[in-house]
């Protein structure tokens, strides 16, 4: 790749940089278009079914495929250019919501058309999460990095913060395909500036024999392995994700059905935290953090459980509004640190793979996850926040007791 617009920008802001500022932008009018589709596709199966268990059925549906292709995608992102393997991606979204933004509105969607929507965003995960992971640090110095994800991760909670109760709102007003419809026309947001940039070599082999796929993930595989905080990062990542991803993916929209009765509702409870996680990110980006990374980080999340415990025994929505701005605040503390030094880290050459393997780590038990909240949920709402949280908390008390994590700077 071309590095003139990474050295232009390396000694200030990446804002400098033209192709990361086109992208940043682009990026986040795209993923603000993505909360119309988030608020709008649970709250559409509700209505279909009335089912907290069909709601968890059908995200398991994207998180078996993204949790089994996740290493193969990693594997392919460090064989091919990520510009590309994102153009591809973000095309076939655009297609699919388009697709069920019209089935929606002639009045004939079913529930197999969210099913089959769920498993193609669950392959484009696959390969769009490791492919965006390594094609920022094509994009700006690696001294940047830290301010770079903060921008990044920022931008996409601040669309979380400004677009969830819109939708919730635009739904009420003009229905489900509306939100649907406004999804799609943001990815064409996204398309441009990737087009746009230069074309890029994909990191060089560590060997000269270009190996085979298969061979390409034992090797990903062996390097975190070998790694000890990245092992320890790996197990981490799993043990939270197991006991947080369903809770909060299914229990939010059945909380929000259930008690208050309004997608509006639903909406703002998702800003609030997104909200939170902005706040986070952006202190992280301004703070940049360069040592003791790792206790902050166990720290964050330990936090973040605590304030999961209690959520569904609030009764009084300012209450709970509140909560879920501190639980926001400190997961983007928390992601926004751990994921810069990752990338600063890890050999270029295997970063795609690595960051495959933390993902797949992360999304690997996301399918038993979503099943088991979608079975509780319909049993006890109340239960299922409790247990969640007080699992991720021991999960976080007993990664501290080693010392992997703790020593990460």
């Amino acid at each position: 790749m071309d590095t003139t617009s990474v050295s232009i920008g390396a000694t200030g802001s990446p804002l400098r940089i033209p192709y990361f500022r086109n992208l940043w932008l682009g990026t986040t009018v795209s993923v603000l278009g993505d909360q119309f589709y988030l608020v709008a596709l649970p709250w559409l199966v509700l209505q279909l079914s009335g089912s907290s268990l069909k709601l968890g059925t059908i995200m398991m549906a994207a998180a078996i495929p993204r949790a089994l292709l996740m290493l193969m995608g990693g594997a392919v992102t460090d064989r091919f250019a990520p510009k590309d393997i994102l153009l591809v991606n973000t095309s076939a979204r655009t297609l699919l919501v388009a697709a069920i933004a019209m089935l929606t509105w002639l009045g004939v969607i079913r529930l197999w058309h969210l099913y089959f929507l769920a498993f193609a965003f669950g392959v484009a995960d696959a390969f769009g999460f490791p492919a965006s992971q390594a094609l920022l640090p094509t994009l700006v110095a690696p001294e940047q990095l830290t301010a770079a994800n903060s921008m990044f991760q920022g931008s996409m909670q601040a669309s979380t913060l400004l677009g969830p109760a819109p939708a919730g709102v635009v739904i009420r007003s003009f229905g489900l395909a509306t939100a649907f419809f406004l999804d799609a026309i943001s990815f064409i947001f996204a398309l441009v500036p990737l087009a746009q940039l230069p074309r890029a070599q994909p990191a060089p082999p560590r060997s000269t024999k270009q190996p085979g796929v298969l061979h390409s993930i034992a090797e990903g595989l062996r390097y975190v392995w070998a790694d000890g905080p990245l092992r320890l990062l790996v197990m981490l990542f799993a043990g939270i994700n197991l006991w947080a991803m369903g809770p909060v993916m299914v229990g939010l929209p059945v909380l929000a059905k259930a008690r208050f009765g309004s997608s509006a509702a639903f909406g703002t409870m998702m800003s609030c935290f997104s909200g939170g996680a902005l706040a986070g990110m952006i202190l992280a980006g301004v703070l940049k953090p360069k040592r003791h990374r790792g206790l902050m980080f166990l720290g964050f999340v330990g936090a973040e459980a605590v304030g999961l415990i209690p959520i569904a025994l609030i009764h009084r929505f300012l209450v709970l509004a509140v909560v879920l701005v501190l639980i926001g605040v400190a997961a983007g503390l928390a992601n926004v640190s751990i994921m810069a030094w990752i990338q600063g880290y890890v050999d270029r050459a295997v970063l795609g793979r690595v960051m495959s393997v933390l993902m797949f780590a992360a999304f690997g038990l996301m399918p038993i996850s979503l099943i088991l909240a979608g079975l509780v949920a319909d049993l006890h709402l109340v239960a299922m926040f409790v247990v969640s949280g007080t699992l991720i908390l021991a999960t976080t008390a007993f990664a501290a007791t080693g010392k992997g994590v703790r020593a990460i700077n």
